[in-house]
């Protein structure tokens, strides 16, 4: 349910700062920091919390946080004065019910198959499995299917025609990939191997919410000033130098030769790849349909996630039985090192994706940049005038679904 906030509060943003400025990049740095700033505190405080209080307490942590952000919500957020389609019959004719019966359980099914795959009995041959891996994925190539035939989709599927759009999701895709299950590992390789407790494990983890931080406020500043597209090279080299790093640890090797660096450069390509695909993203669709922007971003990173845990757990597993699977020179981290290297390997394949972007700055002085998607989703960079704007938003806005 935490997961529904995120697409509103998209489209409230998007209301709020309509126009490419500077302050809306150093809004949407803020918000594009909640990601990757959320895993790595969550992971800091769950661990504090674990350690003096036991396995409960990072759970009470977590709801007290969410009532005091409430509260806080109540007072902060401002109205949202965009036009409501009124509910009535016509309004629910019009809603892609079955779109989003489709995506809803095929997602589920898949990220259940994901799940359980490797600790069902017969692992990923279980019978429960392969029919949900199955189904889930019928489902939802049926939502692909249904959406580019159905006069209301939920998600217009001609967006994707638009090269960077499609472009800057898959790079996105492929580092959450290696991001969030490369930090599992991380961790679980500190109580392991070195035998951290959970207190240690949230301190060795701390370089990388603080340089989230000053990654973020950079690149709030650079976005309008700096080339997204070099922006977005600086990000993936630094995702593959990370891994890279970690890969060659061993048992006795040291935490501020491998990991310290590894941790820095990670958040790096973290925090500038979301920065930069979060605002294209935004950009490409008009205020009234950023919400579905929103919930495609997040739906992306989330379910890409779900795929990156699925498979280094059935590495790590592999490995773990069978250690010939990966031959290294120190047996006790084989098993991790193998997950890493899906990491890197995730990392160049987004890497070899960048050349293919056509992105310049993001931001900056109104007049100097304004970027609109034409109905074949085609973006233009330039001096548009507000005339030419509200043309090609109204021409987006019949192609795309109303939202109330």
């Amino acid at each position: 349910m935490s997961a529904s906030g995120v697409p509103p509060a998209v489209g409230i943003l998007g209301v709020v700062y309509e126009k490419p400025s500077k302050r809306k990049n150093y809004a949407f740095a803020c918000f594009s920091a909640g990601n990757p700033l959320g895993f790595i505190f969550g992971t800091i405080f769950g661990g504090i919390a674990t350690n003096l209080f036991g396995w409960r307490a990072s759970f009470w942590l977590i709801a007290i946080i969410f009532l005091v952000t409430t509260f806080i919500g109540i007072w902060t957020i401002p109205k949202d004065f965009t036009a409501k389609e009124p509910v009535n019959m016509e309004t629910v004719k019009r809603f892609d019910i079955l779109g989003t019966v489709f995506i809803i359980f095929g997602i589920g099914m898949f990220s259940a198959a994901l799940s359980l795959g490797e600790t069902a009995p017969q692992g990923w041959t279980t019978g429960y499995v392969l029919a949900l891996l199955i189904v889930g994925l019928a489902l939802m190539i049926a939502f692909v299917v249904w959406d580019c035939w159905f006069k209301y989709p939920l998600v217009p599927m001609g967006i994707w025609k638009d090269r960077n759009f499609t472009l800057c999701l898959c790079i996105l895709m492929l580092g959450f990939m290696a991001f969030v299950p490369g930090n599992f590992f991380a961790a679980l390789f500190f109580q392991r191997v070195w035998h951290m407790s959970a207190l240690e494990v949230a301190v060795h983890l701390l370089p990388m919410a603080i340089m989230g931080i000053i990654v973020n406020i950079v690149a709030g500043l650079i976005l309008h000033r700096v080339s997204n597209k070099l922006i977005m090279l600086v990000a993936k080299l630094s995702y593959t130098s990370s891994f890279l790093l970690i890969a060659f640890n061993k048992t006795d090797s040291s935490y501020w030769s491998f990991f310290f660096p590894s941790f820095i450069l990670l958040v790096m390509g973290a925090d500038l790849e979301f920065n930069v695909a979060n605002m294209y993203v935004m950009s490409s669709m008009p205020p009234s349909q950023q919400s579905i922007a929103g919930g495609i971003f997040q739906t992306v990173a989330k379910l890409c996630t779900t795929l990156g845990f699925g498979i280094t757990t059935a590495i790590f597993s592999s490995v773990q039985r069978d250690p010939r699977l990966a031959s290294y020179w120190d047996t006790t981290t084989q098993p991790y090192t193998a997950t890493f290297w899906f990491s890197v390997a995730c990392s160049v394949a987004g890497l070899m994706l960048v050349p293919f972007l056509t992105l310049g700055t993001q931001g900056g002085q109104e007049k100097e940049v304004s970027v609109t998607t034409s109905e074949g989703g085609v973006v233009e960079d330039g001096q548009v005038a507000d005339e030419k704007k509200a043309e090609a938003e109204a021409t987006v806005a019949q192609a795309l679904p109303t939202v109330g």
